[in-house]
């Protein structure tokens, strides 16, 4: 499935030069953008513009990244690409832990980086426009509202975290492999190790349902529960 046509995308980076770079890329594949230097202006531009993705450096001027992506979680489902110089594995889990749907180190090309951005709008495209609902157990998703219930309580989830409750709730009971499980990212799927984050991170939000998302050792990972 393609990706909208003129999506915008906020672009949140204190480095003109590397800004430019990614408008350029960005617009030349069809992309309206948004520019943003500091964590103010981004929050001022995402709640006036709602984009279709947030491009999202971590370190730029107050508030920083971090605390950017914590008050656009609070607040929606966007989807987020970090952009971060950080190499340490924890600040990588960090970014995602809050929310982030994927990220990129720098240095990276322009091209990388609009690959990953199509990669992550054919996933949120693809589940808003599924016209299904799913009941295991006390969760319900219904895709075409983009809602995820536990026990009648809505959930805050990423688009990536919505896309694999989306996987385990349209088959519950199967053991998905790490590699399955990778096949949803597409064509720019991160290693295994972000699909264990990404897994973790959704059991947390999922509350008190988490319990039914289950480990399959040497396997990979499982929804418990029977369909209603």
């Amino acid at each position: 499935m393609g990706v909208v046509t003129g999506g915008l995308i906020l672009i949140v980076e204190d480095e003109a030069r590397i800004a430019e770079v990614l408008e350029r890329f960005l617009r030349a594949e069809g992309f309206r953008t948004e520019r943003a230097a500091d964590g103010r202006r981004a929050l001022e531009l995402w709640r006036a513009a709602r984009p279709d993705l947030v491009l999202l450096d971590l370190m730029i001027p107050p508030p920083d990244g971090l605390e950017v992506l914590r008050a656009i979680r609070r607040e929606a489902p966007t989807p987020v690409i970090v952009l971060t110089a950080r190499v340490e594995e924890i600040d990588r889990l960090l970014g995602l832990e809050l929310g982030a749907d994927d990220y990129v180190t720098k240095p990276f090309s322009a091209r990388e980086v609009v690959a990953r951005v199509k990669a992550v709008l054919r996933r949120a495209n693809g589940q808003l426009r599924a016209p299904q609902r799913y009941r295991v157990g006390e969760l319900e998703l219904d895709l075409e509202a983009f809602q995820a219930r536990c026990r009648g309580q809505a959930l805050a989830l990423t688009a990536t975290q919505f896309r694999l409750l989306q996987a385990f709730m349209a088959h519950p009971g199967k053991a998905f492999s790490r590699g399955e499980l990778l096949d949803l990212f597409g064509e720019e799927a991160p290693d295994e190790r972000t699909v264990d984050a990404h897994v973790k991170n959704l059991r947390a939000r999922l509350g008190e349902c988490g319990g039914l998302l289950e480990t399959v050792r040497g396997v990979g990972y499982r929804l418990a529960g029977e369909p209603r």
